[in-house]
């Protein structure tokens, strides 16, 4: 490796996430994406020996990063290090015979870590094989979508994950380019995006590239359908009184979290003129963050990855 795979980022809005999943002793809690286990260690650190903490990550270096600082802490907590994907919590949980969980933390997104190391093909900032797999060991490449996906499909992807507004203008010279020699690495398609972009584009804040690396890395991951499948089930897995936390960096994301949210505190779908609700759909319990919780100044000097951030919580109440 070219860098320390240790370098994993701050977790970000760790003290908010220590304060919103309000953590019991003898409470049992899963962080469903542990990536370099910073927030991981502060759950643990917060039970006792009747408490319990799931660990998940689909990146295998992740796992065995995470598994080094976790298991040679001092705690009485039963520790569970799983590699599986958060979308996947589920089967984890039934393996582990855990039927409930008193908080969920999900921080959602690309590590520090995986950018850094240029071999993983995640960052436009470095010249890589074009991968961007968090599970490098199956699925797709990101060398597999842009070397044969059609000029449309491509462009979509652009579109809909990176909200890039020249996504047709890049998705064409893609085509054009690989009737010339398949993309293999990251710096091949960084200059093809520069070469189709207009000269304004270029001289924009963030680099030209970014939008495209962060739909394909997207696509490439199923990032958005983990996510959905992981929103319709988690509530069901909840104890009374139980958070759920979120932290995403995209709007997509961000979105559907916001969306899941109200629809789990008001589930009603009777026609806002019925005097009673008819439906008998029950609300889970209530949003406890409002429009969300983001980085303060103190947080953004330290660790610039914060800024664009955003914690969303919810609390369980009553029957589900």
């Amino acid at each position: 490796m070219s860098k320390d795979y240790k370098n994993y980022h701050v977790p970000v809005l760790f003290e908010a996430c220590m304060e919103a999943l309000n953590i019991k002793e003898g409470g049992t809690y899963l962080d469903g994406t542990m990536g370099g286990a910073g927030h991981s260690l502060g759950i643990i650190n917060r039970l006792g020996k009747e408490g319990r903490l799931v660990c998940l990550d689909r990146d295998p270096m992740a796992i065995a990063e995470g598994r080094k600082k976790l298991e040679n802490i001092d705690t009485k907590a039963n520790l569970h290090i799983v590699q599986n994907e958060f979308a996947d919590f589920d089967r984890t949980l039934r393996e582990l015979k855990i039927e409930k969980l008193d908080g969920v933390l999900l921080d959602i997104g690309v590590s520090s870590a995986q950018l850094d190391l240029e071999e993983r093909g995640f960052s436009y900032m470095q010249d890589g094989p074009l991968d961007m797999r968090m599970d490098f060991s199956k699925g797709k490449t990101a060398a597999d979508f842009v070397n044969n996906l059609p000029e449309e499909e491509l462009a979509k992807i652009f579109w809909e994950y990176g909200e890039e507004r020249y996504s047709r203008r890049i998705a064409k010279a893609i085509v054009r380019e690989r009737k010339q020699g398949f993309f293999k690495t990251t710096g091949e398609l960084c200059a093809c995006i520069l070469k189709a972009l207009p000269s304004k584009a270029r001289r924009e804040a963030q680099h030209p590239a970014k939008r495209t690396f962060q739909a394909l890395r997207i696509a490439v991951n199923d990032e958005l359908g983990q996510l959905e499948k992981f929103l319709e089930k988690i509530p069901y897995f909840m104890n009374e009184g139980g958070r759920i936390l979120i932290i995403s960096f995209h709007s997509l994301e961000d979105r559907m979290v916001k969306r899941a949210m109200k629809q789990w505190e008001n589930p009603c779908t009777c026609p806002p003129n019925f005097p009673q609700c008819v439906c008998g759909k029950q609300a889970f319990g209530k949003i406890k963050s409002g429009k969300g919780v983001t980085a303060d100044s103190a947080e953004l000097e330290i660790n610039p990855r914060s800024r664009s951030a955003r914690l969303r919580v919810f609390e369980i109440k009553g029957d589900k």
